[in-house]
């Protein structure tokens, strides 16, 4: 347990005080761009690796009765889930690194952007909340409670870097989305489109859904299916 929480620490921190600080513009002075891009991959994966086996190695510490009644509800959120990040790969990302040029062109909030902008930290949140609630242990509160709390706070921190770096332009994209998904078409900033979607990434998602729940047993040692 000490171990997970470390790494917890470990992978918020790198997050929330390098890349969501001063501290970030500091060292690619030093070392350049794309050196720190690679540097920072390499600590956010080893991280991730340092999360994933300290939480296998934890002990089980109930905290709460695991709400079997939610598991339908579970799937219908996880399909939610997948459904953003793959919307996030899929689709032009003004908020990824490198996507800067997009906030300049006539209509930069298109697709899934009219939803959210920040679509895969958002399925991401649904993931690591709706596995913190239904495991109710300890080590599953520290583990998906780590990823939780960077999905929730990271939008804050990318907003902020994307306006010190873009100025105006990044001011009309904010205005035109929202950080909570539907936020911007329920105050008539913008408008659902759906067609704008594809129906490619609508059937990759069912796909790539499928598998998890194929394998999800095989992988992780519990079906997510209701018993």
């Amino acid at each position: 347990m000490p171990s997970l929480f470390a790494a917890a620490l470990f992978f918020d921190g790198i997050n929330f005080l390098i890349s969501g600080t001063e501290l970030r513009g500091k060292i690619v002075g030093l070392i350049g761009e794309r050196p720190f891009q690679g540097l920072f991959s390499l600590m956010s994966l080893i991280g991730i690796v340092w999360l994933s086996r300290a939480y296998r190695q934890a002990e089980y510490l109930q905290l709460w009765a695991e709400p079997q009644a939610l598991r339908p509800v579970a799937l219908i959120v996880m399909l939610v889930a997948f459904f953003f990040v793959v919307l996030a790969f899929t689709s032009p990302n003004p908020t990824a690194v490198g996507g800067g040029a997009l906030l300049t062109e006539k209509e930069p909030a298109k697709g899934i952007q009219r939803i959210t902008r920040h679509p895969f930290l958002w399925g991401v949140a649904l993931w690591s909340f709706t596995h913190l609630v239904l495991n109710g242990d300890l080590a599953s509160l520290i583990f998906f409670g780590s990823f939780l709390i960077l999905a929730v706070g990271g939008p804050f921190s990318i907003d902020r870097k994307r306006k010190k770096a873009f100025g105006g332009a990044w001011t009309r994209f904010a205005g035109l989305t929202s950080n909570v998904p539907f936020v911007a078409i329920i105050e008539g900033r913008n408008s659902l489109k759906i067609g704008e979607l594809g129906w490619w990434p609508a059937v990759l998602t069912l796909v790539f859904y499928g598998l998890f729940l194929h394998f999800h047993k095989i992988l992780f040692g519990v079906s997510p299916l209701p018993m």
